[in-house]
């Protein structure tokens, strides 16, 4: 979890392919309204959510009743929307990839092709809840490699033996 240009992307399919596990870009599942709206540089409200969160919820649902499991790359700002998340049942932990708004802001200048503009990248930081102390998770620096990220996101998910 965390904000645009946090690396949720790389990070969660190098985590996935060390863990053995499959992996699901959260925003592949968002309706075409919701990238349109994204797109145009207008913030998804919590009714645009709904059915996205709904999606994801069913697809962390599957992946825990096969036994395998997964991993999951999805901006999950709201505490609200990691409690729809476990309210699945499944056991999980989350990883909030931790980043400044600068360097946040200067990759997502580099940036090319992403339907999410950069200019709302001050409605995410708006709108983040950092991880709860009731919540199963570790905050981890994302502004290391992505290399680095993984490793420290392993270790503290896993433990150093992991």
């Amino acid at each position: 979890m965390g904000v645009s240009g946090a690396g949720k992307s790389t990070v969660g399919s190098r985590l996935a392919h060390r863990l053995g596990v499959p992996f699901l870009e959260g925003d592949d599942l968002h309706p075409a309204a919701n990238r349109t709206k994204m797109a145009s540089g207008h913030p998804l409200d919590d009714a645009d959510r709904r059915p996205w969160l709904a999606s994801l919820a069913e697809w962390i649902r599957a992946a825990a009743s096969s036994g395998r499991g997964g991993v999951v790359a999805c901006s999950s700002l709201k505490h609200s929307y990691r409690d729809a998340f476990r309210r699945t049942g499944a056991e999980m932990r989350f990883v909030y990839l931790e980043l400044t708004p600068e360097v946040a802001g200067e990759r997502r200048a580099h940036r090319k092709g992403h339907f999410m503009p950069a200019q709302l990248l001050g409605s995410q930081y708006a709108a983040l809840d950092p991880l709860d102390r009731d919540e199963p998770g570790v905050t981890v620096g994302a502004s290391g490699t992505p290399e680095q990220v993984v490793s420290a996101a392993l270790e503290a998910v896993l433990g150093p033996d992991g």
